[in-house]
């Protein structure tokens, strides 16, 4: 009889369906494309400058440090343009506005009325208007600044100073005579005037927020009338006065420039280690350009809405570090401070020469 051997046939079917479950495990899994996941769009910040430009030591500088620290803590893309002339103002606001970001920025009351025109043809785009107020757009969040509180503490520094100089002078330096800016003045003149109420307040406008050259021609004219201590509240302008400052000490005279919007005491160093500046008024506008970004990114955006920084929540005062100052003077403003979170002392909000200006 003959034998039958079933061992390669088995073998061979073995093989085929191994082959034919490998083939199976090689065949890629379909996949839906409506199903994958897209790239999270990424967070886009933007600033526009006004014509002082991203390194004025004020105003668009601080704004711009606040939105750098936004981008740390949360990742997101920043971007700048920046404003030769006041001519720039609406076509850069609406360039932002045309890529669509998250939030765009705007620092300054000179932004008021080319904000109000932008915001109102681009309804969508979420923007902040620092220093003014735009309360009939729901897309425009407004923060705004106690400044006659954080010039009060200034002034005080001022007078003492002035005191402890034997001089009975002091001189307030202003871009241009804005009500926004008479504010700035009310609060230093209510400083100097609550120390000593007999002390003089030359007052010098420059008709500019970034002609350094005139800043400095005037600060030179504030002293020679013999003035000890000059709050700047000029913007790029004041660099001039603290230039002239700078130039004065360096030559053995004595006098003092106080900066304004950020603390400017390293602006004001002339000889490696000295510096010109006797304190600061802080405004922050740098937390106003994060704290709204912030809330912009959480989805919290307050639309039509008016934020305002003042001493009761440190949006403005004076820096934590005053190397010039002596410690009895800072106990004295420190003091006046608490006066006015307390709301022991009022700060008017328009100066004395108002009434005859």
């Amino acid at each position: 009889m003959r034998k039958v051997c079933w061992m390669p046939v088995l073998l061979l079917a073995a093989g085929i369906v191994a082959l034919a479950s490998c083939e199976a495990k090689k065949e890629p899994a379909k996949t839906d494309a409506s199903a994958a996941e897209k790239p999270a769009k990424a967070f886009v910040a933007g600033l526009v400058t006004d014509v002082g430009g991203i390194d004025d030591k004020s105003f668009n500088q601080s704004a711009w440090e606040g939105i750098q620290r936004f981008k740390q803590d949360f990742n997101a893309e920043i971007k700048y343009l920046q404003s030769e002339t006041d001519a720039n103002y609406i076509p850069n606001l609406s360039t932002f506005a045309d890529e669509e970001l998250d939030i765009i920025v705007a620092p300054g009351f000179l932004f008021e009325q080319p904000l109000t025109e932008v915001a109102g043809k681009f309804p969508n785009q979420k923007f902040l208007l620092i220093d003014s107020v735009i309360s009939d757009k729901s897309n425009v969040a407004s923060a705004v600044f106690a400044a006659n509180e954080g010039s009060f503490l200034v002034g005080v520094a001022a007078a003492l100073k002035t005191q402890e100089m034997k001089k009975n002078a002091v001189g307030y330096l202003v871009g241009m005579d804005f009500s926004i800016m008479r504010e700035f003045e009310a609060g230093f003149e209510a400083g100097v005037k609550a120390v000593d109420p007999n002390m003089k307040i030359y007052v010098e406008i420059a008709n500019s927020f970034s002609d350094a050259q005139k800043g400095q021609t005037l600060a030179a004219k504030l002293y020679d009338l013999g003035v000890g201590v000059i709050y700047h509240a000029a913007g790029a302008t004041g660099n001039g006065a603290i230039k002239e400052a700078k130039d004065r000490r360096s030559n053995g005279q004595d006098v003092w420039v106080i900066g304004v919007d950020k603390d400017q005491y390293e602006d004001g160093i002339y000889d490696g280690t000295h510096s010109a500046i006797l304190t600061s008024m802080l405004k922050r506008v740098d937390t106003a350009a994060y704290d709204v970004s912030k809330m912009v990114y959480e989805g919290k955006f307050p639309g039509g809405q008016t934020i305002t920084f003042d001493l009761a929540n440190k949006g403005v005062g004076i820096p934590e570090k005053n190397p010039n100052l002596d410690d009895a003077a800072v106990a004295k403003i420190r003091e006046f401070e608490q006066k006015i979170i307390a709301k022991e002392i009022t700060v008017p909000t328009a100066p004395s020469r108002a009434a005859t200006n």
